[in-house]
């Protein structure tokens, strides 16, 4: 996998398989985070930024209340947008069910979840505590697998 997009790779605490975490910054903002499932290794931070996102990463590992302080450019559509800010706001260790965040914005669950699967900083955005009505939803657009196991892990970090 070409790592070259990313200005940091770091490993995270997650679940096997083993998860990195590619790290996107645009000029000063953070953009992207992705998850790499594939054998890849870590990459060290190459800009400042870089080394600040790392850093207030493994601070939020380590303790699932910190509160992240990073300049961001959420790079979506003004509903997207919407929908990431009211993520924002849901404290570390709550849940929110997508209907609920939908009645909050004047919407359907629908379209939050898909405004979920689109969340360009997941752990940031923590699209994670937002779950269905009759058990734990989606996470970043898989209902199974690895991405699943990820989302159960944040969930079980944030109310331990």
């Amino acid at each position: 996998m070409d790592l070259g997009r990313y200005q940091a790779v770091i490993e995270a605490p997650f679940p096997r398989p083993s998860c990195l975490l590619g790290i996107q910054i645009d000029d000063e903002s953070l953009v992207g985070i992705d998850y790499i499932f594939s054998g890849s290794e870590p990459l060290a931070p190459d800009t400042s930024l870089a080394k600040e996102v790392v850093a207030q990463l493994g601070n939020y590992f380590e303790n699932a209340g910190y509160r992240f302080d990073l300049p961001v450019e959420l790079r979506g559509t003004p509903f997207q947008r919407r929908v990431w800010q009211a993520l924002v706001s849901i404290p570390a260790g709550e849940r929110c069910t997508y209907g609920a965040v939908a009645e909050l914005l004047t919407s359907s669950p629908r379209a939050v979840g898909n405004a979920c699967r689109s969340n360009p900083l997941p752990v940031i955005v923590p699209c994670h505590r937002v779950v269905s009505a009759s058990g734990l939803g989606g996470y970043a657009g898989h209902t199974s697998g690895r991405n699943l196991s990820v989302k159960r892990w944040l969930l079980a970090h944030e109310t331990d």
